[in-house]
């Protein structure tokens, strides 16, 4: 962090600002630090409730409009689809473009676009109907990719030694969003109908977006000389790359599956299935923040935090159902005990996983700047679209051929084997740096014979 009132604002070690300056950690937050907090805050607590909302009652008003399961799954996918194509093209281009005007931006076509959703119902069923979804859909995946890849970058930039700490700080605001969003998007179709959810959510995002122009630094940096190739390829970040996809398609997979077979499993009504979706979001908000600073605070834990996560979060999926080859039965409280544990071990997956390609990226030879973390952020963005958009596709499919509890069973490889690929990784690579270590301590100790070998003749 910079020190406090520093009027040059935060500046990472190399590429935009002296060497060392970023490494000085103060006790107190600097003005500019406190404004990209609240400005970080705001895009992920409107950004996860617009998201959110649909869970409870969208799936249930498609099928009146005329749209299958596999459909529903579709119009929920494409988000993630395009979020990643749009991700990919953002964090290339984040200099050029501008970090703030990204944001501000971003916030504001999201926030119109949900208030658009708001009057789909008015749109005549059947292929009009389907067609008016995936084009507001698309539309809202690009403006959320925009603000979010930009928030990503301004907050590593901002927060450079404590960048898993506040990002798992900020997951507050993301879980706080996941949860508010289904739970108050079913309370108010069941009172008010299906446009007022879009239109209420659509103008509280619309609203913050002056207060963004107003309060959000603007860091100017130079173009990098890397690339999405490059980054990918290097084999740890591939690793954590499918982490990423695996954790976001087990959250994606639930969106249009989980509330249709709460309502069909145990005759909730609308406004009570958003409630099922709270364990699995506040246990995720409350753990998120102590993951992050276990991940800033004790580095070498992040591997382990890696590789139980996920393995946990596959058990997790088989429980889900559960699945019919356990004998178990499907039960109401055993169903949020299992998203609750699903939220802590999801926090466990995925906070690590930003600062550990971060530091990848800067052992293999990237510039310290905003082009690096513009880099990062949209890999992570565009990976997380990936599983985003299997979840819901193949959740939609499979549910509708083989039933909700094999299709979680079936989720759960996805973080079964991104686990097993992480712990087998993290064993290849101690075991060469211990025999990397061994021959440097053969060489030195080599050459400190050969120094003493002209004095003893």
């Amino acid at each position: 962090m910079d020190a406090p009132g520093d009027p040059e604002g935060p500046r990472p070690p190399g590429g935009d600002g002296p060497p060392g300056s970023a490494r000085e950690t103060p006790s107190r937050l600097s003005r500019e630090q406190i404004f990209v907090l609240i400005s970080a805050a705001s895009i992920n607590l409107g950004s996860m409730m617009c998201y959110s909302i649909l869970g409870p009652f969208f799936p249930k008003e498609a099928e009146k409009k005329g749209a299958s399961n596999t459909v529903i799954g579709m119009i929920f996918g494409c988000y993630a689809f395009f979020d990643l194509l749009a991700s990919l093209v953002f964090g290339k281009y984040l200099v050029h473009i501008g970090a703030k005007f990204m944001f501000v931006a971003g916030m504001f076509v999201s926030g119109g676009v949900t208030v658009l959703f708001g009057v789909l119902d008015q749109v005549p069923e059947g292929p009009v109907f389907i067609a008016m979804c995936f084009l507001v859909r698309i539309t809202d995946a690009i403006s959320f990719s925009a603000a979010i890849t930009a928030s990503s970058s301004i907050l590593a930039k901002a927060f450079p030694n404590n960048v898993a700490t506040v990002m798992g700080s900020l997951e507050i605001f993301s879980g706080l969003g996941l949860v508010l969003g289904p739970p108050l998007g079913g309370f108010l179709y069941q009172s008010f109908g299906y446009e007022v959810p879009f239109i209420f959510l659509g103008c509280i995002v619309l609203l913050m977006v002056p207060l963004n122009m107003c309060i959000l630094p603007n860091y100017e940096s130079d173009p990098g000389k890397h690339s999405f190739w490059k980054l990918i390829t290097l084999p740890k970040v591939a690793f954590l790359s499918f982490v990423i996809t695996s954790l976001s398609s087990c959250f994606g997979f639930l969106d249009p599956t989980l509330s249709l077979f709460v309502l069909e499993k145990f005759h909730l009504p609308a406004g009570y299935v958003g409630l099922v979706f709270l364990g699995l979001a506040l246990s995720y908000t409350i753990s998120s923040p102590l993951m992050g600073l276990l991940s800033d605070k004790m580095p070498h834990l992040r591997k382990w935090l890696l590789v139980f996560g996920n393995l946990i979060t596959a058990g997790c999926y088989l429980l889900l159902g559960p699945a019919p080859v356990l004998h178990m039965k499907s039960q109401l409280w055993l169903l949020v005990l299992i998203l609750v544990i699903n939220g802590v071990s999801a926090g466990m997956s995925l906070i690590p996983t930003f600062p550990e390609i971060l530091s990848c990226a800067y052992e293999n030879g990237f510039e310290e700047g905003l082009s690096t973390l513009g880099l990062v952020s949209g890999l992570f963005g565009a990976m997380w679209s990936v599983g985003a958009f299997a979840g819901p596709t193949l959740g939609g499919i499979l549910y509708e051929k083989i039933g909700f509890e094999w299709a979680a069973a079936l989720q759960g490889l996805w973080a079964l084997t991104s686990g097993l690929l992480m712990g087998v990784f993290y064993l290849v690579e101690h075991s060469r740096r211990r025999r990397r270590s061994k021959l440097e301590n053969v060489l030195s100790t080599q050459e400190e014979r050969t120094a003493l070998l002209p004095g003893e003749t």
